[in-house]
């Protein structure tokens, strides 16, 4: 393979960076909307110097070092929080932080993501009700294998005005995670435990 030149690797972190800009300043979760976007805005047509969803991700982490500062913290420090709310609310349903909040990589506009495990996603949602909790029924789109993509179901809440989701998983869904749109590995999943001293750490 040819190797690329100094030029294509200083435009592919150019373009790194400018895509990590636009996610973080516009709540933006779509790594390739982010990336026709800084292509955009460089005039690029050649998707072949188009960064990767990790380079943008370690671009994003880089921004919010130098750019977010003490909001940064602070507005992760409370989704964290509302994310260990929720856990321990639903200890029963075994669940499981995910994404940008456990990543450290959210900006104020993420939701809470997380997952859950119930033989019926009525038994989480009774217990939702039983608690006076109001949410939305919907689904999440997930991935597994480059050919097996799932429509989980899905429950939407808020809490202090921060938007959760709660994917909902067979009980045997523990054992296998969806994979993350960032590195196409299994997706990290986190429990209360993990959670809590993410927090304490803070």
């Amino acid at each position: 393979m040819k190797k690329p030149s100094p030029r294509a690797d200083h435009l592919r972190r150019a373009l790194a960076q400018e895509a990590a800009r636009v996610m973080s300043e516009h709540g933006v979760r779509d790594f390739l909307f982010a990336k026709r976007k800084a292509a955009e805005r460089f005039g690029v047509v050649d998707g072949s110097v188009l960064p990767r969803n990790i380079e943008i991700e370690e671009a994003l982490q880089e921004y919010q070092r130098l750019f977010g500062g003490e909001s940064h913290v602070e507005s992760l420090f409370a989704q964290r929080q509302v994310a260990l709310d929720v856990m321990q609310r639903l200890r029963e349903f075994q669940p499981r932080l995910v994404g940008p909040v456990l990543a450290g990589t959210a900006t104020q506009h993420d939701d809470v993501l997380l997952h859950a495990f119930a033989e019926r996603v009525e038994t989480l949602s009774l217990r939702l009700m039983d608690q006076g909790i109001p949410f939305e029924v919907g689904e999440r789109r997930l991935r597994y294998t480059a050919e097996r993509i799932v429509q989980q179901p899905a429950l939407r809440l808020e809490v202090d005005d921060q938007p959760v989701e709660i994917a909902v998983f067979p009980l045997d869904g523990i054992r296998q995670s969806p994979v993350s749109p960032v590195d196409g590995k299994p997706m990290r999943r986190a429990d209360a435990a993990e959670v809590a001293a993410l927090i304490e750490a803070g």
